[in-house]
């Protein structure tokens, strides 16, 4: 059970102010060039950060299997859609420098 405290702590204070961030726009101006488009990849970064308090929060509360295995599946997809968000916003990205 540790393990589900410790995973949460440090997604929560990693990935959730970046993924935050990103999403409305602000992004340091170092980096701002390799991040464009950043606010669908700060979305992508949310939705990869999702998987923590939706598989760990379950387990922590003692849920039924059947509401923790629900809660996975649905961080799962989460996790897809946000990988798939990442992809997309590179391929756009690798578009506009083509052109």
């Amino acid at each position: 059970m540790i393990w589900q405290w410790l995973g949460l702590m440090v997604f929560s204070l990693t990935l959730l102010p970046a993924g935050l961030a990103m999403a409305s726009g602000r992004a340091p101006g170092r980096l701002r060039h390799r991040l464009e488009p950043v606010r669908p990849r700060g979305w992508a970064i949310l939705g990869i950060y999702a998987v923590a308090p939706l598989n760990a929060i379950p387990r922590l509360a003692d849920a039924s299997p059947q509401v923790t295995l629900a809660l996975t599946a649905a961080a799962g997809l989460l996790t897809v859609a946000g990988c798939l968000v990442a992809a997309w916003a590179s391929l756009a990205t690798s578009e506009n420098i083509a052109k």
